[in-house]
């Protein structure tokens, strides 16, 4: 288990400096952070790691091509989005300056010239963390958002320079805060489903050995189960569990 934690604290450590690297990670630095942690990636775990980083947007060597991982549907809503927002805002590199001292001064109707301009930049960003279990329409519109606000807020910066890479950062900030809440709550919804399978079977074990339904109380005692933990089940799948009946426990019935 141990080894199992720092495995996968090396695969952090390692999508955490492709991202300082643009995106990319060499093949030396992918087997030194393994043989930091005492790993050794032979032949047969070197493919099964590489796919993982690639499927998470990450080059090895190169860098990588963020369509690949995109559906149909996904590139097909890209290339309509690009059209639309590229058409908004053209100006040369001194209009683009002058527009951005005017909204990190406060001025409205520059912010929202700015975004203008930016809303193509959010699409190229969101391309970065295609095929990573979130929708890319989901990804712009989060990043839309960050762009919306990050506008203004530049009257913090003492450049306008400087305005793009903080736009980049909160809009990059926004899109993987949604990944990981969407992320962490598929994986709870599939442990959910997990648990309720788990209960449900083990109440049809049960319920055939005793050729009838069976309580919460007598399901606990006989897996090892808490009372708590198969009422959630019960509740969780809309009462669907057949061969779990009612009881009375405490004075409370279930």
């Amino acid at each position: 288990m141990e080894m199992e934690i720092r495995f996968a604290g090396a695969l952090q450590d390692i999508k955490e400096l492709a991202k300082k690297q643009g995106g990319v990670i060499e093949e030396e630095q992918i087997n030194g952070a393994f043989e930091a942690i005492g790993f050794k990636l032979d032949e047969e775990k070197k493919p099964l790691v590489y796919d993982y980083l690639k499927k998470s947007g990450i080059g090895i060597g190169e860098a990588a091509d963020p369509e690949d991982y995109m559906s149909g549907e996904e590139a097909d809503y890209l290339k309509r989005y690009l059209e639309e927002t590229e058409q908004l805002a053209k100006l040369t590199e001194g209009e683009k300056e002058a527009v951005t001292l005017s909204a990190m001064a406060g001025d409205r109707d520059a912010q929202n010239k700015l975004i203008e301009i930016y809303l193509p930049y959010v699409a190229q960003i969101a391309k970065l963390y295609a095929g990573q279990g979130v929708y890319l329409e989901d990804l712009i519109g989060e990043g839309n958002v960050a762009l919306a606000m990050g506008a203004g807020m530049l009257g913090c910066l003492e450049k306008p320079s400087e305005a793009q890479g903080m736009l980049g950062r909160m809009m990059m900030e926004a899109m993987e805060a949604y990944i990981r809440e969407n992320v962490d709550a598929s994986r709870i919804d599939r442990k959910l489903v997990e648990k309720v399978n788990y209960i449900a079977e083990a109440a049809r074990e049960l319920a055939a050995d005793l050729g009838r339904k069976v309580t919460p109380n007598e399901l606990a005692e006989e897996k090892g189960i808490s009372v708590k933990s198969i009422l959630d089940a019960v509740r969780i799948s809309g009462d669907k569990i057949e061969d779990i009946g009612s009881t009375v426990s405490n004075g409370t019935e279930y």
